[in-house]
């Protein structure tokens, strides 16, 4: 590979979301990186270019490193890390049955490529780990020669290669002052606040900053479902809760409930590393409890607009846990389904990346049209963009009834409400058209 004076020599293990996005962002800055993947299938492709997952500008990001010659990817860890000053761990972390983070994978790779590491070098954390990790990937790797760091990643799925470009703030957590310093300085060419910590402080900023946004948001679903049964606006409410310079407006927009691979491991993580420590986690177990009963509200939504109706038929607009991703993992949508299909629903799905039906009895299909066709109502689960301007009266003629339940409030209520439909949306309750 090129080399230059500024250019580090980086092995990022664990080609995955995170990986891949850590690996081609920093060839973008200039580095030599090698990436590790223990997949032949996702090797091969990842060494063609391809990237095996959708997530935007990253598959670009990904051949331009290959181009310049700044990045590779191989099946041998132990020749990668022979060759690199700095070691980034981006390996599942998955949750355990009650709730604490899965760490083999990452005791895995520390104990294999203990010999093999240089002399001098740093091992740095990204994958999300409970306080203490550091510590112990120390002990694992059982080297006085090498240092270990934590490095926390605050990728957004849909966002991630802009959030690496232009974080809110790099963390850096390690033992000394000379081993933050070098891993700070692999960001020299990104402008952002940078803090320096110790690494047990820079694993809990990370769960910290999952758990409270998860926190914050079903805190905006509780007033949101407030607001549907009182009459309130909760668009109105909300606004003037965030022009609040204590409180701010992010995150404060309702919807179906959160999902996704941070926030529901990372808080049940937290939770977990909490009764640990024998601290209080009442607050995060009633936050998952909560989310848990929006789910049930939507669906409750869905299926009380047809008492007494014997054959329902839903077309579920949106499969992924947001837009801007092919992530399916603890998706609200599928929460949703799940429990819709248990009372009996028959439902009908499509999302733009999304051609294989991941839950037993949801029909997937190929467009818009084929899922509303003959259904007695439409959801809109996924802030997807190509839903923002259905056509009210092709819906009209295709669908068997005049329900709509917009759980993303991306629909303009009153062109559907014009058309003859009755329009649920988040937070603001039904809106029916004039008889």
């Amino acid at each position: 590979m090129a080399a230059n004076e500024d250019q580090a020599h980086i092995a990022v293990i664990g080609c995955g979301y995170v990986g891949l996005t850590t690996a081609a962002s920093l060839a973008n800055l200039g580095h030599s990186v090698i990436g590790v993947e223990s997949s032949l299938e996702r090797l091969e492709s990842l060494q063609e270019g391809k990237v095996p997952f959708f997530e935007p500008e990253l598959e670009e990001l990904v051949n331009l490193g290959i181009e310049e010659n700044h990045l590779a990817f191989t099946f041998d860890l132990k020749s990668a890390v022979s060759q690199a000053q700095f070691v980034f761990v981006c390996v599942p972390t998955p949750s355990q049955d009650d709730g604490s983070a899965d760490l083999s994978v990452v005791r895995s790779v520390s104990e294999e490529m203990s010999d093999s590491l240089i002399s001098g070098s740093i091992v740095i954390l990204k994958s999300t780990v409970p306080i203490g990790t550091s510590v112990q990937v120390e002990e694992w790797i059982d080297r006085s020669d090498v240092e270990v760091a934590s490095n926390p990643e605050f990728l957004q799925a849909g966002r991630a290669v802009a959030a690496f470009k232009n974080p809110d703030r790099i963390i850096i957590g390690a033992n000394t002052l000379a081993t933050r310093e070098k891993v700070a300085e692999l960001y020299s060419k990104v402008s952002a606040p940078v803090v320096c910590t110790d690494s047990r402080s820079a694993e809990l900023i990370k769960y910290a900053s999952n758990a409270y946004l998860a926190s914050r948001i079903t805190f905006v679903n509780n007033i949101a479902e407030l607001c549907e049964k009182t009459g309130g606006e909760a668009s109105t409410v909300l606004r003037g809760l965030g022009l609040d310079k204590r409180i701010g407006e992010a995150f404060l927009q309702p919807g179906p409930g959160w999902g996704g691979s941070c926030f529901p491991k990372d808080t049940r993580a937290l939770i977990s590393v909490a009764a640990e420590a024998g601290s209080d986690a009442t607050l995060l177990n009633a936050v998952l409890e909560s989310n848990e009963t929006r789910f049930a509200q939507i669906a409750a939504v869905i299926s009380e607009s047809f008492i007494g109706h014997e054959e329902i038929q839903v077309a579920m607009l949106g499969l992924t846990f947001k837009a801007g991703t092919d992530d399916l993992r603890e998706s609200p949508s599928l929460k949703v389904a799940s429990l819709l299909l248990n009372s009996g629903v028959k439902i009908v799905g499509y999302d733009p990346h999304v051609t294989t039906t991941p839950l037993n009895g949801l029909e997937i299909v190929q467009s818009v049209e084929e899922a509303v066709k003959d259904s007695d109502a439409l959801v809109v689960m996924t802030e997807w963009e190509r839903f923002v301007d259905l056509d009210s009266e092709e819906l009209i003629k295709l669908m068997a009834g005049k329900i709509i339940v917009d759980t993303r409030n991306i629909l303009n209520s009153k062109t559907y409400v014009d058309a003859g439909f009755s329009v649920w949306q988040a937070g603001q309750g039904w809106k029916k058209p004039l008889k």
